[in-house]
């Protein structure tokens, strides 16, 4: 499998064999495209997952019809570098499972070291600035 286009901070397209499938990481989220931190989650789940081959874990189908998974590339989990690297939260309503637990932590540390979008002052968790925007 190999990764066809990014869409945004935890959504991309993969190529699997011949069929293109849009697939959502589990237990994380992204900033939204209009919201401060979109650009460079975006940017940060492309240089860890250009070039490479991938290796999905389907947990869920979303209401978009998306797979949800666990991504992996050259041994790396994705979902939990991007919470480390402080491109993603852990998303509260979704992520229940023992790993969360450990990405929490990982989250706090980011947070704790001003990473990615905990450089700003207060950034807004995905799911309030979508109801935010309704």
């Amino acid at each position: 499998m190999t990764i066809h286009r990014i869409i945004d901070g935890d959504s991309l397209v993969v190529l699997n064999q011949e069929n293109y499938l849009e697939i959502r990481l589990w237990g994380i989220d992204a900033p939204e495209y209009d919201q401060p931190g979109s650009a460079s989650a975006k940017e940060r789940l492309k240089e860890l997952t250009s070039g490479r081959p991938a290796e999905i874990v389907i947990k869920d189908r979303d209401r978009y019809g998306r797979l949800v998974v666990m991504l992996e590339c050259d041994g790396n989990n994705i979902n939990e570098t991007m919470v480390a690297s402080g491109s993603a939260w852990v998303h509260i309503y979704y992520c229940k499972e023992s790993e969360c637990e450990r990405w929490k932590k990982l989250e706090r540390e980011a947070r704790k070291n001003h990473l990615g979008l905990w450089k700003w002052k207060d950034p807004v968790e995905p799911w309030k600035w979508k109801s935010r925007r309704r």
